[in-house]
């Protein structure tokens, strides 16, 4: 869906009616049917669907990959970009699970909030706690969602509590639920004393219809249930918009997103509260200024994205200055020119040709070769910048590939290379295997199924990959590399950069080698620019 923008406003003016957000969580709290929930309310969409499908419903529109169709889950992170009201909302959904934690962290670094989204019945779990503390670092604040509020769950109050004594955030709640969950008689508004009953629409494909009730209507139809919830809610502390953006307290909200309760509710807590884009750091400790002429970074490549073409995708976060489709822009890590002609809006799976885009919002620039995840592309007629790179994390899961079939090295070489340069895996390279037999990285082992997968389905070269019993990365110094290869159990490989790196069994391993070898230092890798 592409957004229409007035050259009559000036950049400053269309960065403020920016919102770039991103939908955190753990798996199955949901993210996905928030996604369409929010596009839904904000008519971007005319029927939600479910990831499996009901009827002659389509399926997430966010969840276009056809391993997350079949699988039901998000595995790669989705753009969404529309319109509510007089704000452009740029919203990202990304991937639950712990194995595509990469994803979700690059996402993060092209966001100006993020919604985090708990089960009613689970609250914090391990990694929603693993982003949240990822956004806290860096200055990313939250909105916090309360979700499957219509199924049994856990108290309002108690995961109040928990939001405040684990992870140090204060709830500020902006509604309330009346009655217990899996009991939902209606949403309390705190500012207004208004309450809003809903009727479910069938199979939640479309808005619940609500009722609204006075304060007084609503104490007289809900009786101690409205009493209770009036006196829950005054227990906490009101909006501070203040502390919000400094990342101390977060303003709370409850709902359905499947039922789509409550989510309008969250879309103009959005627009009020999340901050718009503003100055982006550099490199070199400076910041560039919104009204600055044009310049972004990629945060994601992805391809497959079309059946009809095998074309690749890098998506671009839009920092400041006016994108205009065609303008030359320079590639900042090759100093080399980079034609725009086909840039695209994208809406999960959907495209269509953009005219322009102002900072906040994502631009996919097609068959761009020659980009790769963190590099900085600049107004060619404009000075020189260059954005912090992409955070790199330690692979913990290491499996040696090879082509099923020799015949087709060529499309073999040419996906893992595709592969890397997306972030789907890391390619490490060892002398004794050569770059035919490369050992893939990750951070968990579902990325291996993906790279599997996508080169089968996308490159007509089957791998075959061979789990390797190895779970540790080091970096080491290339003058210790010969003194490292000869201890056993030990693979020394090099990164794509040219890194050595040093694989060990585990941390018993690596300190078995140190005791050995006291003189030779093994570096734990540390994930950069988070």
């Amino acid at each position: 869906m592409t957004v229409l923008t007035s050259d009559a406003r000036p950049v400053e003016a269309e960065a403020a009616r920016r919102r770039s957000i991103a939908v955190i969580s753990h798996p199955d709290a949901g993210k996905s049917t928030l996604t369409e929930a929010l596009a839904l309310h904000a008519h971007a969409i005319d029927e939600a669907g479910a990831v499996h499908g009901k009827g002659n419903r389509a399926g997430v529109v966010s969840d276009w990959l056809e391993m997350e169709q079949k699988r039901g889950i998000s595995i790669t992170s989705a753009a969404l970009q529309f319109a509510y009201g007089d704000v452009v909302i740029n919203l990202l959904d990304t991937p639950g699970h712990a194995d595509f934690s990469e994803d979700t962290y690059r996402v993060l670094t092209a966001v100006d909030a993020a919604v985090m989204l708990l089960d009613s019945a689970k609250g914090l779990e391990p990694q929603t706690l693993k982003l949240f503390e990822v956004c806290r670092r860096r200055g990313v604040p939250v909105i916090t969602f309360v979700n499957k509020w219509d199924r049994p769950g856990r108290e309002a109050l108690e995961l109040c509590d928990e939001l405040e004594e684990r992870i140090n955030l204060r709830p500020t709640p902006l509604s309330w639920p009346i009655g217990e969950a899996g009991r939902f008689l209606g949403l309390l508004d705190r500012a207004s004393g208004e309450v809003r009953t809903y009727k479910r629409a069938p199979g939640g494909a479309s808005i619940a219809e609500e009722k609204l009730l006075t304060p007084q209507a609503a104490a007289d139809t809900l009786g101690d249930d409205h009493t209770e919830a009036v006196e829950s809610v005054q227990l906490l502390d009101e909006l501070d918009r203040e502390s919000f953006l400094a990342g101390t307290t977060t303003p709370l909200l409850f709902g359905a997103a499947l039922a789509n309760i409550g989510v309008k509710q969250l879309l103009d807590a959005v627009v009020e509260l999340a901050p718009a884009p503003g100055a982006r750091p550099d490199v070199d400790g400076g910041a560039r200024d919104v009204d600055q002429s044009f310049s972004g970074f990629v945060f994601k490549m992805q391809a497959g994205m079309d059946p009809n073409h095998r074309d690749h995708v890098a998506f671009i976060r839009v920092c400041s200055g006016r994108f205009e489709r065609g303008m030359v822009v320079t590639h900042e890590r090759t100093g080399r020119p980079f034609a725009t002609k086909y840039a695209l809006s994208v809406f999960g799976r959907e495209r269509q040709t953009v005219e322009d885009a102002y900072p906040g919002d994502v631009v996919g620039l097609v068959n761009a070769s020659t980009l790769a995840v963190g590099d900085t592309v600049f107004d060619a007629a404009g000075p020189h910048v260059r954005f912090p790179p992409m955070p790199v994390f330690a692979p913990e899961h290491f499996a040696a590939a090879r082509s099923a079939d020799p015949g087709r090295s060529k499309q073999f070489r040419k996906g893992i290379s595709q592969l890397e340069q997306e972030g789907v895996v890391q390619v490490l390279v060892s002398e004794a295997r050569g770059d035919g037999n490369p050992i893939l990285g990750a951070v968990g082992p579902l990325q291996f199924e993906v790279a599997t997968f996508r080169m089968e389905h996308e490159f007509s070269a089957p791998i075959r990959t061979e789990q390797l019993g190895l779970s540790l990365a080091r970096e080491a110094a290339p003058e210790h590399i010969d003194t490292i290869a000869a201890y056993p159990g030990v693979e020394v490989v090099r990164r794509g950069d040219g890194t050595p790196l040093v694989l060990l069994r585990d941390v018993w391993h690596a300190r078995a080698f140190e005791r050995a070898h006291p003189d030779v230092p093994l570096i734990p890798l540390v994930a950069s620019a988070v």
